[in-house]
């Protein structure tokens, strides 16, 4: 197992996979069962599912195709998506997944983090925190897959919700997404260097270098990949994929 994670994220829209481009443009990369199968042959050590369709669709979680997607995966599995109460992260823990993350329901209901967090655990519980920067160059947060423009900047945010009870923050750039281009370093750094809680580093990765700098200068605590584990590179075809492990480690040595 890498000293550093990283996890593949795995972005669910109906029944398919697709990958977006700063949450805009998606494409479709395959099935949900095959593709989990690839990374199981990959030995990944975590895994994580996100529903982008469930909350503007106002959708419940596909407890079907989790429950497939469950059964098909043999590493630790986290799931966000339309998860609005107690009762359906319950559901979804009974599943098999051993996370479960939230968003925009927590600037409606911020009370369901400590609920959940008391109930199964502070582990058990991811907060995912979507950041654009404005013309002028100050960071908001985002709900609703991109959509809704909320007034907290990603580091009051950061703090609210690990006073909650959060125990880990999924930090994506959207600016970054699907870009290959590298993560928001200065993000990563304002929020990893505000809270005590874990925080994955998402949205922009391209090569190792890329990783190796988010976690060595920024303080990622892990690091989350989308596009590099489903293209073959940049501009071209799917394929599921992970980077080497050796090479990996060597990355990523703190």
């Amino acid at each position: 197992m890498l000293e550093t994670r990283v996890i593949p994220i795995l972005l669910l829209k109906k029944q398919a996979l697709v990958k977006t481009k700063r949450f805009r443009k998606f494409d479709y990369v395959g099935d949900p069962c095959n593709t989990i199968r690839i990374f199981n042959e990959l030995e990944v050590d975590e895994l994580f599912v996100l529903d982008i369709d469930a909350t503007p669709s106002r959708c419940v979680p596909n407890f079907k195709i989790l429950q497939e997607i469950a059964e098909e995966c043999f590493m630790p599995l986290g799931y966000g998506g339309g998860v609005t109460s107690l009762e359906q992260a319950k559901k979804i823990f009974d599943i098999g997944f051993e996370k479960i993350s939230l968003n925009s329901i927590v600037f409606k209901n911020p009370g369901l983090v400590t609920e959940i967090s008391n109930h199964f655990g502070s582990q058990s519980l991811v907060i995912s925190v979507d950041v654009k920067k404005s013309l002028l160059g100050e960071y908001f947060v985002y709900s609703h897959s991109g959509k809704v423009k909320n007034s907290f900047s990603p580091v009051d945010w950061a703090k609210q919700v690990e006073t909650l009870g959060c125990g880990e923050i999924l930090l994506t750039s959207i600016d970054r997404e699907g870009s290959w281009s590298g993560f928001d370093l200065e993000l990563v750094s304002q929020v990893a260097n505000a809270v005590s809680v874990p925080v994955i580093a998402h949205g922009g990765a391209g090569n190792l270098d890329h990783m190796s700098e988010v976690v060595r200068l920024s303080k990622a605590s892990a690091v989350a990949l989308g596009s590099m584990v489903v293209y073959q590179k940049k501009d071209m075809g799917v394929l599921v994929n992970f980077p080497d492990k050796t090479e990996l480690s060597v990355a990523l040595k703190k």
